[in-house]
């Protein structure tokens, strides 16, 4: 399963940061989202691992449909 941050509303927004402020820890707020993952061949899959290296992130390749 994949998650995106959630669009929260402002009176949302606002009870999150009450509690961040109460337990002292920052918050983040996300929900699931429905991807498919893509295959992709072995030349493609070398140039996105090459770019997760080079920026530190993990890139995931998702079918648009």
């Amino acid at each position: 399963m994949y998650y995106a941050y959630a669009n929260i509303e402002d009176d949302k927004l606002q009870a999150i940061k009450a509690l961040e402020s109460e337990i002292g820890r920052p918050l983040i707020a996300v929900e699931p989202v429905t991807l498919k993952p893509a295959e992709i061949d072995p030349p493609a899959l070398s140039r996105v691992q090459e770019l997760e290296r080079t920026l530190g992130v993990t890139l995931v390749a998702v079918d648009p449909r």
